[in-house]
């Protein structure tokens, strides 16, 4: 395991605020891995990450548990994955997941955990969870060097917002 993190989060607009400033902060590429059970805020989350990145505010960023992958255009491609009614390796091998994964683009896979292990060494992993009513604990765990110079990045910023 790599560099780890971990933020309160007080409220759904403070977790899209996060989201947002590391939507500002990727380059395109990267790989963020989301776990938490449902409603934990994984696409809460997304939403505001999703702004970071010029995704337009006429898009209507929801989960993709239905559709598998939504495409979202801003100043990088968005590509929000989610796992969970992904029934084996060969479903998944048909979603052709590693052209999202190893493209221009930055890809947000909710059900980070169903990714077989293989697929990805390098990557941002996120676990949201509920720590009250409306309050959430998010725990960021940099796997890679790449990852916690972005982690670093988004935890200055999130000390200069204290101050």
């Amino acid at each position: 395991m790599g560099l780890t993190w971990t933020v309160a989060s007080n409220s759904s607009q403070q977790t899209m605020s996060l989201g947002r400033q590391l939507g500002r902060l990727v380059e395109g590429g990267e790989i963020i891995g989301l776990v938490g059970e449902l409603g934990a805020g994984k696409t809460c989350f997304v939403r505001g990450f999703a702004k970071g990145a010029g995704v337009g505010k006429g898009a209507w960023v929801r989960s993709p548990t239905f559709t598998l992958i939504n495409e979202y255009e801003g100043r990088v491609p968005v590509y929000h994955i989610d796992l969970y009614r992904v029934a084996g390796r060969e479903q998944l091998e048909g979603l052709n997941v590693r052209e999202y994964l190893y493209s221009d683009g930055v890809s947000l896979i909710e059900w980070f955990e169903y990714l077989p292990a293989y697929e990805v060494s390098d990557y941002l992993e996120l676990r949201i969870s509920h720590s009250g009513h409306s309050k959430r604990e998010l725990n960021f765990v940099a796997h890679g060097e790449k990852y916690g110079r972005l982690m670093q990045k988004l935890e200055k910023w999130k000390n200069k917002t204290r101050s």
